[in-house]
């Protein structure tokens, strides 16, 4: 006698049942799976774009905004600093590098950066072709900024003022790509880099280069104190204005020294991203934990469904158990009987979960554009989902663990006698 065989046909023989507990538990498992996914994807696009930068200086406002516009570039900027004052406070031996930022406009809703050569750097990215820029209003293009808008070397753009595609169009100024950087799966992917002189050019900041510079400060003894060489073909003028300041530190004792005195003693602001994510992060969690709770909820509740399902199904096949004892089949083989319905109930809807989580994540994915933090998703089986798999089985296990006892107990007699 095929047990599997006869479990498998008991399951097609009550397609409401068996449907409603298969649903239960896909839904149930669905969201905590799309839950773990989306969290493991958001803590990984933070770390892996945070790179080791430790402090952000910035001007005053809200730390957690500062951190969101100057690294995941995700949020308006809290304004703009005095470089030549953010510069003394980074003078300390305890500095490892810093690389300033300049931003303000976009390009179709991506962000155009103003920075050095050592910002794509920081991120280990690589060119795809060309080359990085080497003069004002050169630009390099990340790799999905260059897919959504079919951008090639050598292509010419306007930007547009502010972060969205309804701003004033700067068309006085045009850029020129000449780089296009490999996918990193990183903040670069979504950015247009050029040098700060560009950014000041296209809004009408009177800029310096290094020979004017020397020009008006060769009489000037302590010209080397007033710029900071930033890269090989560029200096930034101390009166000159940026929007942040990502800082790396030589050791730990950086983060508790320099960010208090900055904050305290200037009118800049200095935020510590891995505390302002950790609070993120904590604020996030009760939120996160109660969908958790709400999709165990109706996990269990499918489980309950599995067990009604078994308990009834017993119930009309009661005659039929017995006679399949009276034709030899042992107590064992009936209990695994039982066993093997609720099992597959939970294994079904569990697999379905797992594919409608995948869906989603799919659906997400075109929605966001290609153009968030979340743009790209990993649809691997993730560690914590082999765990949700184990307790799904454990549900369908406990559910058909009563209706196998009732049925191990079953009087063949009194059974056949009713029948």
């Amino acid at each position: 006698m095929n047990i599997r065989q006869v479990a498998w046909k008991n399951l097609i023989y009550n397609p409401f049942n068996t449907s409603l507990s298969i649903l239960l538990m896909t839904f149930g498992v669905a969201i905590m799976s799309l839950i773990l996914i989306l969290n493991n994807q958001l803590d990984k696009n933070l770390k892996n774009n945070l790179r080791g930068i430790d402090m952000v200086i910035g001007a005053k406002g809200s730390p957690l905004q500062l951190i969101f516009s100057s690294i995941y570039h995700l949020d308006n900027p809290t304004g703009n600093i005095l470089y030549g004052e953010a510069k003394k406070i980074t003078t300390s031996p305890i500095i490892d590098f810093t690389i300033p930022l300049s931003f303000g406009d976009s390009y179709n809703g991506f962000r155009i950066v103003g920075s050095t050569h050592e910002y794509p750097n920081l991120y280990e990215v690589k060119l795809r072709e060309g080359r990085l820029w080497k003069k004002s209003m050169e630009v390099v293009v990340g790799s999905i900024v260059a897919k959504v808008n079919n951008l090639k070397i050598g292509d010419k753009f306007f930007g547009t003022h502010g972060f969205g595609e309804s701003g004033h169009v700067h068309d006085n100024h045009s850029y020129e790509v000449v780089g296009i950087l490999q996918q990193s799966s990183s903040i670069m992917d979504n950015l247009v880099l050029t040098d700060i002189q560009s950014v000041w050019e296209v809004h009408n900041e009177v800029c310096h280069d290094d020979h004017d510079h020397h020009d008006h400060d060769h009489h000037d003894h302590d010209h080397h104190k007033k710029t900071i060489k930033v890269s090989n073909n560029e200096s930034i003028p101390d009166q000159s204005m940026v929007t942040a300041l990502l800082v790396k530190f030589k050791s730990p004792v950086g983060l508790i020294q320099l960010p208090r005195k900055v904050n305290e003693t200037t009118s800049l602001q200095a935020a510590i991203p891995i505390f302002e994510l950790n609070r993120l992060t904590n604020l996030l969690g009760f939120g996160i934990q109660t969908i958790n709770f709400i999709a165990l909820i109706i996990m269990l509740v499918s489980g309950l469904s599995i067990f009604i399902s078994l308990y009834n199904s017993l119930k009309k096949r009661r005659y039929e158990i017995a006679l399949m004892r009276v034709h030899g089949a042992t107590k064992f083989q009936v209990i695994k009987l039982v066993l093997i319905e609720g099992v597959t109930l939970s294994f079904i809807g569990t697999l379905f979960g797992f594919i409608v989580s995948r869906l989603s994540l799919y659906v997400i994915s075109i929605l966001v554009n290609q153009t968030k933090m979340l743009s790209s998703f990993d649809y691997r089986l993730l560690n914590d989902e082999i765990w949700l798999f184990l307790i799904s089985m454990i549900i369908g296990l406990l559910a058909s663990l009563i209706p196998s006892i009732l049925a191990y107990r079953i009087n063949i007699p009194k059974t056949l006698s009713n029948a």
